[in-house]
């Protein structure tokens, strides 16, 4: 069985993720940070995309012991499996995320992978082939669910967010608003990529919930079925 998908982002209001020169913005506050921390802790996994690393090099660790401690009450490891979706394998092995906390790691590569860049990935995490050209996502959950992963959050960017959405594997949505606007028409939103043309391809949401947190405001959305009509 394929893992339930949750998607996790902050954006300004005018809805971006980060400036034009794929530069971290601090958008949300201390509050969402401890909720983030918490919906971390619950997963199995937490998944980004090869831009989010080279942008941010973030560690994807769970920073609060709190929520350490509940993992190991849970008989987990301290931190999630941390997941990079790298169609090339760029992914640099002395990463934070390959480096930093204890705990598994995976690198997601597609076919065209350097031989070279796999063996040495190879040395920090599991690698897994899939797709030819580009990583196939619906294969990469397939692999995940064999492996046991259930639940994964993903924390970004635009364009694997974008992917996920379009092969249908999202579940749900949280999306953090804050107070401030970014612009420029080159800087990376939700979901890059594309888009949809028509209509009848566009994803529909059911909101589940919305609530003032720090100084702005988080929505939680469930992803609906192809043809579930909004409630």
């Amino acid at each position: 069985m394929r893992p339930y998908v949750v998607i996790n982002i902050a954006m300004s209001a005018d809805g971006k993720i980060s400036t034009r020169e794929r530069r971290q913005v601090r958008i949300s506050g201390n509050e969402d940070f401890t909720r983030v921390d918490r919906l971390k802790a619950g997963c199995d996994a937490i998944m980004v995309g090869i831009g989010t690393v080279l942008a941010d090099d973030p560690s994807l660790t769970v920073k609060s012991e709190a929520c350490r401690q509940y993992r190991r009450k849970q008989g987990w490891d301290d931190h999630p499996i941390r997941i990079v979706v790298d169609s090339s394998g760029s992914t640099p092995p002395a990463s934070s995320v390959l480096n930093k906390g204890e705990g598994k790691r995976i690198v997601a590569v597609s076919g065209r992978a350097d031989a070279t860049k796999i063996s040495l990935l190879g040395k920090k995490a599991t690698v897994i082939i899939a797709g030819k050209d580009e990583v196939d996502l619906a294969v990469l959950m397939d692999e995940l669910g064999a492996m046991g992963v259930h639940r994964i959050m993903v924390e970004g960017g635009g364009t694997l967010i974008a992917g996920l959405m379009k092969a249908g594997l999202v579940n749900e949505i949280y999306t953090f608003i804050g107070n401030i606007i970014i612009g420029g028409r080159d800087a990376p939103t939700v979901t890059d990529g594309e888009g949809f043309i028509k209509e009848s391809e566009f994803i529909r949401l059911t909101l589940l919930e919305s609530r003032r947190i720090d100084n702005g405001i988080l929505l939680h959305w469930k992803v609906n079925s192809p043809g579930e009509k909004n409630e």
